[in-house]
């Protein structure tokens, strides 16, 4: 690059014209490479800055897009806030993270197509029922074939009630130890410590005006950790007694619904008349065993009662009303076994007429299929029958829990919820209502009274004193009205001492005494 340079004024004169020379260029320097290659860089640098940024602003765009009024979600689990900002629900997605670039906000959806282990369909939804309650509709639906889904919410920071009647019962929840997920179905709790008992719902509440209640579509298993104080919400099929949708066997789905309400009362009546039914009357406020010859049959032991009409007559002129235990069993040596057989109306093994036989406390037995029509108006005929004949009050439904159905089965109408078969059979109860009385309950709450399994004479929160009011408690909260405590088992051997306390609780001679004095007051109660 060259410059021109003009003359001076006294370089150009008469006598100089023979000393002109051009006018000289002036050499400037080009720029080194090493400072175009810094400027070059600087550029680059300026523009990733720029490109950074710009990500950096759209990951925020996207956090914004999870968040609504209360509800705050991120990759791994999501959080409920109270009005005035303090957090009173966690939940954690145990399944997988969120892929938080597959996530989209639309209107009061927030929805999310992918985890971090394969495809999803995955949503929250906001609803407002009423003006005091706000409730968030959560759905992950498992697109990847034999892949469970498992949530985990925190019980951390309030008080939760309500979930299944259990051998270990207080109030509030007490988590014990750490139980890996199983079936949430109904149960016999004396039979098997570790079941879930005759009365449950898929409903929480929790002190802090929150709710949580499980879908029934959804193939429920319940677990929980006493170090991290959480529950685990799990479904799936493989290794369990929930039974697959013949449309969609593969996949599994795990949803549920959270409310939030101005206080624990608030909430828990929307719930209640949301999602429980109601008693259809109010039972009757007067309220064994092998009265038949079989157990099964639906007739007086002609032995044991030689005069039974005339027997019920003097009882009823007394003003005694008579209640008698039935329950869902037919012992194979029983009259109404070979009934049960030729009509086909007992609970049967897969891919066969034949009865699916069970164990139950006293034999081994058929169970009646409730869900077969057939069979409910065979039942509730013989029922008819007796009551009549004899003039009896109602009937004391027993048993009725899951736990009696065999481990493979097959019924009339196909239970992908076993805790379906329990609702069948306490529907038996319903032309009984006014002293009618079950043990066992699934989305029953509009059936008469039902009574808490017996008691034993012990102290503690194991079946024992201790347990009766927190187990009433717990029935109450999810939604049945009319409870009976019912009356001791009165077993109290060394053998139940030794094996569910460290001492015996009524000693010596005035044995008996003790027991009938706490029993007592618990019954005036």
């Amino acid at each position: 690059v060259y410059q021109i340079v003009s003359a001076t004024v006294g370089d150009v004169g008469i006598g100089a014209m023979s000393r002109y020379s051009p006018p000289k260029r002036k050499r400037v320097d080009r720029p080194s490479r090493p400072v175009i290659i810094a400027s070059v860089l600087r550029v680059l640098l300026a523009l990733a800055a720029i490109v950074a940024w710009s990500y950096y602003s759209s990951s925020l765009h996207k956090v914004n897009l999870l968040t609504t009024e209360r509800l705050d979600l991120n990759k791994g689990g999501f959080v409920i806030r109270s009005q005035t900002g303090v957090v009173i629900f966690k939940m954690k997605l145990r399944s997988g993270t969120l892929d938080l670039d597959s996530c989209s906000k639309e209107g009061q959806i927030l929805r999310c197509d992918k985890s971090m282990a394969g495809n999803i369909h995955f949503f929250i939804e906001t609803v407002k029922p009423k003006d005091t309650v706000e409730c968030y509709r959560v759905c992950w639906d498992e697109l990847e074939e034999h892949r469970l889904v498992e949530h985990a919410m925190s019980c951390s920071g309030s008080h939760w009630y309500g979930g299944a009647e259990t051998w270990l019962q207080h109030w509030p929840i007490v988590l014990k130890g750490h139980q890996a997920p199983k079936p949430f179905i109904t149960g016999d709790i004396h039979s098997n410590h570790q079941a879930f008992g005759g009365i449950l719902e898929r409903y929480w509440l929790s002190s802090n005006a929150t709710a949580i209640k499980m879908n029934d579509s959804v193939p429920f298993h319940l677990g929980w950790d006493e170090t991290n104080k959480t529950l685990w919400f799990q479904a799936r099929y493989n290794d369990s007694t929930y039974s697959p949708d013949p449309d969609n066997p593969h996949h599994v789905t795990l949803s549920y619904r959270v409310c939030v309400g101005l206080d624990i009362t608030a909430i828990h009546k929307y719930m209640v008349r949301r999602y429980f039914k109601k008693p259809n009357k109010v039972p009757s406020e007067a309220l064994y065993d092998r009265y038949t010859s079989g157990y099964g049959e639906f007739e007086l032991d002609p032995i044991k009662f030689p005069n039974a009409s005339a027997m019920f007559q003097k009882l009823r002129e007394d003003g005694f009303q008579v209640t008698l235990l039935t329950h869902p069993f037919a012992n194979y040596n029983s009259v109404s076994f070979g009934v049960g057989i030729e009509q086909g109306l007992f609970v049967r093994v897969p891919g066969s007429q034949l009865p699916a036989l069970v164990r139950w406390w006293n034999g081994i037995a058929g169970i009646w299929d409730f869900t077969n029509p057939e069979a409910r108006d065979w039942y509730d005929l013989n029922l008819r029958t007796l009551k009549n004949k004899y003039g009896v009050a109602s009937f004391k439904f027993d048993a009725g829990e899951t736990s009696y159905l065999p481990q493979q089965f097959s019924t009339f109408v196909p239970l992908q919820d076993p805790s379906t078969f329990t609702r069948r059979y306490t529907e038996m109860a319903i032309p009984f209502n006014d002293c009618a009385e079950l043990r066992s309950g699934y989305q029953s709450q509009n059936i008469c009274f039902f009574r808490i399994i017996d008691r034993e004479s012990l102290w503690g929160y194991t079946l024992g004193l201790k347990s009766i009011i927190p187990t009433v408690l717990t029935i109450i909260i999810l939604g049945y009205q009319f409870i009976l405590p019912d009356m001791s088992g009165y077993e109290v051997t060394n053998y139940k001492y030794s094996r569910y306390s460290n001492s015996v609780p009524f000693r010596g001679t005035s044995n008996c005494r003790a027991r009938d004095s706490r029993w007592t007051m618990i019954s005036s109660l």
